[in-house]
């Protein structure tokens, strides 16, 4: 499986392309929104961990765009967030994405909204 990760925080961005490159995940960072467009371009992702809140364009913008893009209409994308509230949770499934993963993470629930074997 080949991953993108988004976060405009490095930190933030370590934690998840350890984790999928040890189970066998091909991993492509990304720091922003704009980054990670330029990044989707000419290449094919699998997956997309996707930051909500980031300077520039946001994750949530950037969800919008790739889902009206018919290139983008297998893709897998999963919200990295801090916002754990239930709303904020309906609010980003609404967006356009495919599941929620909230920080900090954990191994197991990384893999499991990546539809990965845990």
């Amino acid at each position: 499986m080949k991953v993108l990760v988004v976060d405009d925080q490095k930190v933030n961005r370590t934690l998840p392309c350890v984790l999928l490159r040890q189970v066998g995940c091909e991993v492509v960072e990304a720091d922003s929104g704009e980054a990670a467009l330029i990044a989707m371009q000419g290449v094919s992702m699998d997956a997309i961990l996707l930051d909500i809140s980031m300077p520039g364009i946001s994750g949530t913008e950037v969800c919008r765009r790739l889902r009206s893009d018919p290139a983008f209409a297998g893709l897998f994308i999963v919200a990295y967030t801090a916002h754990a509230l239930p709303e904020q949770r309906v609010e980003i499934l609404a967006a356009g994405f495919d599941d929620v993963l909230i920080k900090p993470i954990n191994r197991q629930r990384l893999l499991e909204a990546l539809r990965l074997p845990v």
